[in-house]
């Protein structure tokens, strides 16, 4: 319980920083997407990367298939839920929320915190938990807003992303550290991505805290936004984890991914459905609203699943 306080405390405190740089007029909008920018193309990949040079359990390349494996299902589950839950939905707002439901902020917001709760070994996992989750926002995600799916261009830009490259590097010196007993990465640049990786949460989180200090009260909730809310935090997530757990009393999964794979499932929309509703002009308000509402409100449901599932 002390730990969890601390740690929410802790992104609280950062959240509340972002906030105050936002209003204050320290942080323009556009030095908040370059900050946005700088977290996912530099400091998040030197984080990933070194949370695979520790030393690992001998049930770690187990555990990152087994986590591989939940994320996909869970993003084939999701496809399924928001087919049935979102038919009678006007036409622009079902597809805000089939693709808010598709892609969580589980890379932005879930990293830091499954690193938190978890330590190295759970940023590691949750790296790989975004893999299925990364594919599916560059292709199902795209053609949701788009309309239409280019398999040779999604496949560049899922190859091409640094946080999966990343995730790639990642596995090799994993590999190498349990197949060859040696680390394969130099004293002096581990060093450096250790530096650069741990402003992770720190940037996340104020990042996060400037989203938030655009938030208009009075016109941020409707009926259609909350429900997609409790849906993302906490109804799917439930269901998830009961699924979960009847597969671990019964022997088929176990060890710390079906805990972490739950807690991610929990993370809020990701800020690309702004993005891409905005880009597609496809009820750009409405999507804004849902990445607000549900952030918001994960301050504290995210802490009540930290502490369920720690």
């Amino acid at each position: 319980m002390l730990a969890m306080l601390q740690l929410q405390f802790i992104i609280f405190a950062l959240i509340g920083l972002g906030v105050f740089t936002r209003r204050k007029g320290m942080v323009s909008r556009e030095g908040q997407k370059n900050i946005t920018d700088l977290v996912i193309n530099v400091v998040l990949p030197c984080n990933i990367v070194t949370s695979f040079v520790q030393d690992l359990p001998e049930t770690a390349l187990h555990d990152c298939i087994q986590t591989f494996l939940i994320s996909a299902v869970i993003e084939a589950f999701y496809l399924l839920y928001a087919a049935l839950a979102y038919r009678n939905t006007e036409e622009k707002k079902k597809k805000c929320l089939t693709y808010g439901i598709l892609v969580s902020n589980a890379g932005f917001l879930g990293n830091p915190i499954a690193e938190g709760v978890y330590g190295p070994m759970g940023l590691m996992l949750a790296s790989v938990y975004l893999l299925p989750v990364r594919m599916m926002m560059w292709s199902t995600g795209i053609a949701i807003f788009s309309g239409q799916s280019d398999l040779k261009t999604t496949l560049k830009k899922v190859a091409t992303h640094p946080c999966v490259i990343a995730c790639m590097a990642g596995v090799v010196i994993m590999l190498a550290e349990i197949f060859g007993g040696v680390s394969i990465v130099p004293a002096p640049v581990l060093s450096l991505l250790q530096t650069v990786g741990r402003c992770n949460t720190a940037l996340s989180m104020m990042v996060i805290g400037m989203i938030l200090a655009e938030i208009d009260l009075a016109t941020l909730v409707d009926a259609t936004v909350l429900r997609y809310t409790i849906e993302r935090l906490l109804l799917l997530p439930g269901v998830i984890g009961a699924v979960l757990y009847l597969l671990f009393r019964a022997g088929i999964v176990s060890g710390l991914p079906p805990r972490l794979s739950v807690l991610l499932a929990a993370m809020p929309a990701a800020a690309t459905t702004s993005m891409l509703s905005s880009k597609y002009e496809c009820a750009p308000d409405f999507a804004t609203r849902m990445v607000i509402l549900s952030t918001l409100c994960s301050i504290p449901t995210i802490f009540l699943w930290s502490l369920l599932l720690a």
